[in-house]
Formats: structure tokens, C-alpha cells, sequence
């Protein structure tokens, strides 16, 4: 049995918090090192996402994918109908990979070059490459997994903290679809 990802991100982050304490950050050798170990660690995302992209543009898998996404937390939206293909799916799903890691290396930059602290770049040189490495496009598209079971689209959202997503997951079943076609909330097309 495998561990939850969450988990083993807590297991590392309160292990290397204990790490951390012992590395002399003052040393400037040292926390150049840690600087480009971290550079390092987003150069190698960076590349998987780069890899990503041309799989997904040279499959181009145009097969229709339908599903209903739920409203937002808290909205009296109805759930609306979506239909789009796989690979506009898989490209904005990498889109939304992107735009979380410059979101995360923008936080660090700040909390490093402008609040001056150093601890979390070494946690940060490690948590997003090991979370880049779990996703399911990385799992589809370079370690070559079927797009089945958990790994089928449209795929569940990631919990946020202790589990909790902001909305309920995607329903692809037969009878959410009809529902929503019939409720009038159909016919989103995705490009």
C-alpha cells in the first residue's frame, strides 16, 4: 500500500525542517549550493512540463471527452457541461501545472531575495519535483501508464488542505451528462 502524497510531503518537509537547522546557511558557499540546488530543481520541472507539451502536441489525441463540472463552493451556479477533447484537456491541465510552479517560484523569491529566509529552498528544491513527478500527465505521458482507473480522464481535483477540495470533482458518468444537457447547462465548448 502506498502512501498518500500528502503524507510523504509532511514527512519530508518536517524532515528536512530538521535538516535545515543543521546546514550553516551563513556560509555563503553553502547557501549558494542550496540557491542552485533549488534553480536546479525548477530547470528539471521546467523540462518535464517542456516534454510534456511536445507528447501532447505531437499525439494531438482529438477523441471528444465529456464531463460535468461541478459549481464552485459556495456558488448557486448550476454544474455545467463541458465538452472538449483529450488533448485540449491534457494541454490545459499542463497549463494550470505551469501557472501553480511560477506562482511557487515567485512566492519563493520573495520569501527569499526580499524577507531573506533560506530554510524553505531547500524543502522547495524537493517537495515540486517530487509532486511534478506524481502528477497524472507525468504519469500518462512520460512513464507511458493507461489512462485508467485513477489515471482516467477528466481527473479528480487535487484536496487542498487535510483533503479538502475548493468544489466537488469532475463527473464524466452517463446520467450527470444527460442531466446537465437537459438542464440547459450544455454545449460549453473548450478550445
Amino acid at each position: 500500500m502506498a502512501l498518500n502524497p500528502q503524507i510523504t510531503n509532511l514527512i519530508i518537509i518536517l524532515g528536512m525542517m530538521q535538516v535545515s537547522k543543521k546546514i550553516p546557511f551563513d556560509d555563503p558557499q553553502v547557501l549558494m549550493g542550496v540557491r542552485i540546488l533549488y534553480i536546479v530543481s525548477n530547470v528539471i520541472i521546467a523540462g518535464i512540463y517542456l516534454y510534456l507539451q511536445n507528447k501532447i502536441n505531437s499525439k494531438k489525441d482529438l477523441t471528444t471527452l465529456k464531463y460535468v463540472e461541478p459549481a464552485p463552493m459556495g456558488s448557486a451556479d448550476e454544474p455545467k457541461l463541458i465538452t472538449t477533447t483529450v488533448h485540449s484537456y491534457d494541454s490545459q491541465q499542463l497549463r494550470s501545472l505551469w501557472k501553480s510552479q511560477l506562482m511557487g517560484l515567485g512566492m519563493m523569491g520573495v520569501m527569499h531575495l526580499y524577507f531573506k529566509y533560506t530554510n524553505p529552498l531547500l524543502i522547495q528544491s524537493i517537495i515540486p519535483v517530487k509532486g511534478a513527478f506524481e502528477g497524472n500527465l507525468v504519469k500518462i505521458h512520460l512513464f507511458g501508464q493507461p489512462a485508467i482507473g485513477d489515471l482516467k480522464r477528466p481527473w479528480k481535483a487535487a484536496g487542498g488542505l487535510m483533503g479538502m477540495a475548493g468544489q466537488g470533482d469532475p463527473k464524466a458518468d452517463k446520467k450527470s451528462i444527460e442531466q446537465a444537457e437537459r438542464a440547459g447547462s450544455g454545449g460549453v465548448k473548450e478550445e
